[in-house]
């Protein structure tokens, strides 16, 4: 019966004690190969196989005895574009009705730089992600409706909790001249220039048994650089395997009921190379206001992650994340009790009028990118040498821009000072709006927990900016001591939130904050209406804002579609070209190559696929035991296309150090197309290796 409070707990707030929880988890992968990756903007970085699986995550606070819910769904992709928001939403209220909302369901993705792109509908993205690509968005837009299922259908009685610790080791900030702008009383008041905090939120049954966890923790998903061709959720999706596998024993990676989400937060100007900016060619730092380096320029200036490669730093960076969680949930007590609300409002950002003070009011602009963001920034530079820093427009690539493109009005010039717009988007349209106007703000409460959902990416001292100001805000509305916590990259793309100071000088983060300079102060005042209406409980008073509009645009790509797919001659599907060694050692890589076909047809014609299995001989049964699969870390599945429709896989596991000693094998999974056909166009095949013997050391 839900109707009585748990017994260990008094009601608060009329809410009797305790909430209905649930938690969920589901693949949302997509396309492994020949789609462009998201995040470096690079369309020459294009996947080429998989490390980890992506997946959806998704958790569901319900009170016991109302309709009120909060869902909050972390998804290993770069950012939650508005279209992929759109389409989530409309699935969900033909399967729940009312029940979940735009108000109360947040889409916050983890920022992963290396998940498959083309899910938008601004013109923009298109250029890096080739297009608007059905197979990738259907993938993203299935899962999250799935892993909500799930933890929808996973409702129980139970319990949550709230912790908070310091971080160390893991982060560094990758624009310090930006931050050394803000005014020096604020500097004081933090100890350092990135938010090293993180909160986690404990989900247990009524009897205590876990059942989730979330963690907020700012940091930049770059630990795999923009050389990295497999799809995978790096250092934080890392952290989410390290500890689902602590929860979860004996079951195989992305399998098992506890669910943990390493969510993003204020991350904006926040690197996990935590080395810094070096050089690549002569080895000096390039820790400079531009990022520059004496001979090369600004393209040789590369921040280095702590470990001896990519996947060294992701491990490494992940680890000490996990570990942080591992211990704040150990140990947390402060439980979360108390009503849950949600507000949402859709805003215009390219006309906000703010009021600074009582005399001075000021606006956004019309979105527009500097001169900088073609720079990238030390965890991925740009192309053409454009450097970071730059508060002057450069008289050639504009002739260049005016002719492609057309030339920015003066009102949005002068409306973006000192940024040298690069790009218009705001004022180009062909075929569709290069970049949203219509941007979701929202925030939902559990309890004394505040989750604000922010459409973008806000440095570290904007964040602490809006931080404080929606706790102020709660503060002066008779709810003291909440516990505000930045959800990042929700519901709709909008690039970074710099302070007004930062604004000024304008590096990678500032000549991306789209709306101009006084962004961040629209926010606050936007974020502050919120927090007073949930405060005041006069959130239906709200106004709900102009809706965003949704493009009619179902496929429109540059990649090209997938061809029939052939063998060389004497050989078919599965067939081992290159076989693994008889005997390794822990430590070890065991490596095989298969003839194959192309993994896109796995993705566009099954929902879940694992290309992989590495399997153990049991001596008592004589029967093969599954111990690794697609989505394990230590798996990697590489696919390297031909000539005449022909493709390779090479699958190689890095053995880990506790294997058990033993017999085993590697098996892959695939499906062949064969076009001109319409009676078996798609056709499964699979392929074994040689046995191999592991010792240990």
């Amino acid at each position: 019966d839900y109707d009585d409070p748990l017994p260990t707990q008094k009601p608060t707030n009329g809410v009797s004690g305790g909430y209905l929880l649930g938690a969920g988890r589901a693949d949302c992968t997509g396309p492994v190969a020949e789609i462009p990756l998201m995040g470096y903007a690079n369309p020459d970085q294009v996947g080429g196989g998989l490390l980890t699986r992506l997946y959806s995550r998704a958790f569901i606070v319900a009170e016991p005895n109302s309709s009120k819910r909060v869902v909050f769904v972390s998804i290993d992709i770069g950012m939650v574009s508005q279209r992929l928001r759109l389409e989530v939403l409309k699935k969900l209220k033909s399967k729940y009705g009312e029940l979940y909302r735009q108000d109360n369901v947040i889409l916050s993705g983890t920022h992963t730089h290396s998940g498959p792109g083309g899910y938008f509908q601004y013109t923009l993205f298109w250029f890096t992600s080739k297009g608007l690509i059905k197979p990738s968005l259907d993938a993203i837009v299935k899962g999250i409706v799935k892993s909500i299922d799930i933890a929808h259908q996973n409702l129980k009685r139970g319990r949550l909790f709230i912790n908070r610790g310091t971080v160390e080791n893991s982060q560094i900030n990758r624009s310090p001249y930006s931050y050394l702008q803000n005014p020096a009383y604020e500097k004081s008041r933090y100890s350092s220039n990135t938010d090293k905090e993180m909160v986690i939120l404990k989900m247990v049954d009524e009897n205590g048994h876990d059942l989730g966890l979330i963690s907020w923790f700012a940091v930049h998903p770059v630990s795999m650089n923009n050389t990295n061709r497999l799809v995978n959720s790096d250092n934080v999706g890392y952290a989410s395997l390290l500890f689902e596998q602590e929860k979860n024993k004996g079951m195989l990676t992305g399998e098992g009921s506890f669910v943990a989400a390493f969510a993003s937060s204020n991350l904006g100007d926040v690197s996990p190379n935590t080395k810094g900016p070096f050089c690549v060619n002569t080895g000096e730092s390039c820790d400079n206001p531009q990022s520059t380096c004496p001979v090369g320029g600004a393209a040789m200036c590369m921040a280095m992650g702590p470990g001896t490669d990519m996947f060294d730093s992701t491990r490494i960076i992940g680890q000490n994340i996990y570990s942080k969680a591992k211990e704040l949930y150990a140990n947390a007590s402060q439980e979360i009790t108390g009503p849950l609300s949600s507000a949402h409002q859709w805003v215009n950002m390219s006309d906000v009028q703010v009021e600074l003070n009582a005399t001075h009011t000021v606006k956004t602009c019309k979105p527009a990118l500097g001169y900088s963001f073609a720079a990238g920034t030390i965890d991925g530079v740009g192309a053409f040498n454009f450097t970071q820093g730059s508060v002057e427009g450069d008289p050639f690539w504009d002739q260049i821009r005016d002719q492609l493109l057309g030339q920015p009005s003066n009102e949005t010039k002068a409306c973006h000072e000192p940024k040298p717009v690069l790009f218009s988007t705001g004022e180009m349209t062909w075929p569709h709006p290069w970049h949203p106007d219509i941007v979701d703000v929202q925030i939902a409460t559990i309890g004394s927990l505040a989750i604000v959902a922010v459409p973008g990416e806000f440095t570290t001292m904007s964040g602490r900016r809006l931080r404080e100001a929606v706790k102020s805000e709660f503060d002066s509305h008779g709810t003291a001591g909440m516990d505000v916590v930045i959800a990042g990259l929700c519901n709709v793309y909008t690039h970074y939130i710099t302070t007004y100071e930062e604004y000024q000088v304008q590096r990678y983060e500032a000549a991306s904050t789209i709306y101009g300079p006084h962004t961040l102060s629209a926010y606050l005042q936007l974020y502050r209406g919120l927090a007073r209406a949930i405060a005041t409980n006069t959130v239906q008073d709200l106004p709900s804002g102009p809706e965003p509009p949704f493009f009619n645009i179902t496929n429109f790509t540059l990649v090209p579609a997938v061809t029939s797919d052939r063998t060389p001659v004497n050989k078919t599907f599965g067939d081992v070209l290159q076989e693994v060694r008889q005997h390794y050692r822990v430590g070890e890589v065991a490596k095989v190559t298969f003839v194959s076909a192309n993994p896109r047809n796995s993705a566009e014609n099954m929902t879940e696929h694992n290309f992989l299995t590495v399997e153990t001989y049991v001596n008592g049964s004589g029967e093969w035991q599954v111990v690794r699969n697609d989505a394990s870390w230590d798996t990697r599945f590489y696919w390297t296309k031909g000539s005449l429709g022909r493709s390779n896989a090479t699958i190689e596991w890095h053995i880990p150090n506790d294997t058990e000693p033993g017999t085993y094998r590697i098996r892959y999974f695939g499906h062949s197309k064969k076009t001109g056909t319409t009676l078996m166009p798609i056709n499964p095949f699979e392929g074994v290796s040689s046995t191999f013997e592991i010792t240990s050391l």
